[in-house]
């Protein structure tokens, strides 16, 4: 509680004056008279108080929601600043990917017969450099090996490269029973004596043959006809490929035909 004065106006009543002269007026006196005592709490103190609280609570909050707002806009900007720098990078890195992309998509434009469909081989034929190769098991002659192999969508084999003849050196050796089980292939010079052509009519390439060492010999000692088809195939390996024969066209041996792939998925 507070100290405070509280002045009062008090009235005293002469009474000497008034048994002097009782006809007078009673006379009054006036007295000021200084009271001091403490002051309770009024309803005004209170207030006051509660408004300088409440005053300094609100200076209090509103630093502190600035404080957080700082805070919260200071991380916002970090934020935008990190969200920015990964969608550059990211944008960056499509753009690589698409031309990416792009060079992919023009390099398989120019390979050809790239929608081609997958070459395919019928039962017992064997698949290779997109042709189908027939070996057969049963012996017959040139002629009538030529002749089955018609029926079967073909012709003898012929050979248009040494990546071709390698292939088939190597499958007849994995084929052949023993030394003399031999492959009748398409080339022949039954029409004009060492005058060598494949069954289409082409001429055999002098640069692209593979004769065994003394071939051809045309000899007929054996048979009186003329050693005038070749067949393939040598049980051991040989030198340089070279392992073709001319025998007699009546000879019965195995043969290779040979077709184009089919197509499909």
């Amino acid at each position: 509680m507070s100290e405070a004065d509280l002045y009062c106006d008090v009235m005293f009543t002469n009474s000497r004056e008034r048994i002097i002269d009782n006809a007078s007026l009673n006379e009054t006196t006036y007295s000021e008279v200084k009271i001091s005592k403490l002051q309770p709490f009024t309803e005004q103190s209170v207030a006051s108080q509660q408004v300088m609280s409440n005053r300094g609570s609100k200076v209090t909050t509103e630093r502190v929601s600035l404080l957080v707002f700082g805070v919260l806009l200071i991380a916002a900007v970090i934020g935008l600043v990190i969200v920015s720098f990964y969608y550059l990078k990211t944008k960056d890195d499509l753009q690589r990917l698409q031309k990416h992309y792009d060079t992919i998509k023009a390099n398989l434009t120019a390979i050809p017969g790239k929608n081609a469909q997958c070459p395919k081989c019928e039962r017992c034929w064997e698949l290779h450099g997109g042709k189908c190769y027939y070996f057969s098991l049963k012996a017959l002659s040139w002629q009538q090996s030529r002749d089955d192999c018609e029926s079967r969508g073909g012709d003898l084999v012929k050979i248009d490269s040494r990546e071709e003849q390698k292939f088939l050196d190597e499958t007849v050796r994995n084929k052949m029973m023993h030394g003399r089980d031999s492959f009748w292939i398409g080339l022949t010079d039954s029409v004009e004596e060492d005058k060598w052509v494949w069954v289409d009519g082409s001429p055999l390439s002098t640069s692209l043959t593979f004769w065994s060492q003394g071939q051809p010999t045309n000899w007929a000692g054996q048979n009186p006809n003329e050693e005038d088809c070749v067949m393939m195939g040598e049980k051991r390996e040989v030198l340089d490929l070279k392992c073709w024969r001319d025998r007699a066209c009546d000879i019965e041996q195995r043969r290779i035909c040979e077709k184009s792939a089919e197509t499909g998925l």
